[in-house]
């Protein structure tokens, strides 16, 4: 089974999934509505010198796509309690087949999210150059990569019954110390843990949005070192969830 089938499937199964689809997009969508519209007019958010519905923005599309991109874990979670992995293990399908599948998938959630943020701001009455737009996306899918394999990692690793508190707890920690609530500042501890995270630099990208400047050498290191090593981790934790099998 080639990796475009694959992947149909997959999107196929997910966007049929009424619940999954509503907390999964609506949920980051209807957020930004609740907070953003009642402050639309509101052109310097807390002396940030940005407006209210662009500084939700991006704060909220940086959320959702994590979330979107670690579900793919409570989907390989599911299958795994089923059994369905051991199915797809006596099949032609491969390995890199399967994993290239869940960050394909995980990836089109996180565009959808995404897309959906991004017209919520324009109607509301966010304008951004076209250059930033296409600079901001780029980089947060960039920054989307070490959050695929952290996907894959969690579906290994937690049980069916774990996996929705522990997507929804990592997100949650992740976002807080990436600084997608609130600006970590520009020095003290908490700076200095976020910055080694890579949420931080997650949240950085979107912030090329709202004026911000790209990654810095160091940024482009963590998201690296972060990338690298969850998908060695989460390779690892496919090995050995298959040798059970």
């Amino acid at each position: 089974m080639s990796i475009a089938t694959y992947t149909r499937f997959e999107l196929l199964r997910s966007f049929r999934n009424r619940r999954f689809v509503l907390f999964a997009f609506g949920f980051p969508l209807l957020l930004y509505l609740l907070i953003a519209a009642p402050n639309r007019h509101t052109r310097d958010l807390a002396s940030s010198g940005l407006s209210a519905p662009l500084y939700f923005m991006v704060g909220l599309l940086t959320f959702g796509a994590m979330n979107a991109m670690l579900s793919s874990g409570t989907r390989i979670a599911a299958e795994r309690s089923v059994g369905w992995n051991r199915q797809l293990r006596i099949t032609p399908l491969r390995a890199r087949t399967y994993l290239a599948t869940k960050v394909l998938t995980g990836y089109a959630m996180a565009l959808v999210t995404i897309g959906l943020l991004y017209v919520a701001g324009y109607v509301l009455g966010v304008r951004i150059p076209a250059g930033e737009w296409i600079e901001m996306t780029a980089l947060i899918l960039v920054g989307l990569v070490p959050f695929a394999a952290l996907g894959v990692l969690l579906g290994h690793l937690v049980s069916a019954e774990s996996i929705g508190p522990a997507v929804g707890g990592t997100t949650a920690l992740l976002a807080f110390l990436g600084g997608v609530w609130f600006p970590l500042g520009t020095h003290g501890a908490l700076h200095a843990i976020g910055q080694s995270l890579p949420s931080y630099w997650l949240v950085q990208a979107a912030h090329v949005g709202a004026g911000g400047s790209a990654w810095s050498a160091h940024g482009w290191l963590v998201v690296a070192v972060w990338a690298a090593a969850a998908s060695i981790l989460a390779g690892r934790a496919y090995a050995r969830d298959t040798a059970k099998g």
